[in-house]
């Protein structure tokens, strides 16, 4: 009788950004990246000067304030020659993918570089059976964690880590 091989899910690198706000003339101001382990990127955008558009509920969603933008924020060509550096030629993973793929593109198109890697909606990744349980093991971890905070590069990690539990969660009923 064959030993059936048990294979280890793998996390996905996952991307998160937040925002100036929801329209059409929002940015980037925040971007965050759960990688391998326990190594993540976070980084704060320093706005270019055209963007100007500021919603109050976004601010009070992230707690992120545009004065805390001018003074901690990078400049956007820092920022995009980071992450070029850390995921060249990967694939990343977004939950928000219309929003975050956008703002990413934005973030690139102003510094004027070539984005080096790939975005894809993390729903290409997930399972039916993962789906089903995704909610409630999110609400899990983000209980077992005491989060406050809404900032990017913990919500990247609470994706990475909701899409791992629910994987092993549910990896009996796969086959790959």
């Amino acid at each position: 009788m064959k030993k059936k091989k048990n294979i280890m899910p793998f996390r996905p690198f996952i991307v998160d950004v937040e925002s100036s706000g929801l329209g059409c003339e929002s940015y980037p101001i925040e971007i965050g990246l759960a990688l391998e382990g326990e190594n993540r990127y976070c980084s704060l955008i320093l706005p270019a000067d055209r963007w100007t558009h500021w919603d109050t509920a976004a601010q009070d969603t992230h707690h992120i304030s545009r004065e805390v933008l001018i003074k901690y924020g990078k400049p956007l060509n820092y920022v995009a020659k980071g992450l070029n550096r850390v995921l060249k030629g990967l694939t990343v993973y977004s939950d928000g993918w219309v929003t975050d793929k956008l703002w990413v593109t934005r973030l690139f198109s102003e510094a004027g570089i070539r984005q080096a890697f790939t975005i894809s909606p993390l729903e290409c990744i997930l399972t039916e059976p993962q789906m089903e349980i995704w909610h409630t093991t999110k609400d899990s971890i983000i209980a077992s964690m005491a989060l406050t905070r809404h900032r990017a590069c913990s919500d990247a990690f609470i994706i990475q880590e909701t899409f791992y539990r629910t994987r092993m969660k549910t990896q009996h009923n796969t086959t790959h």
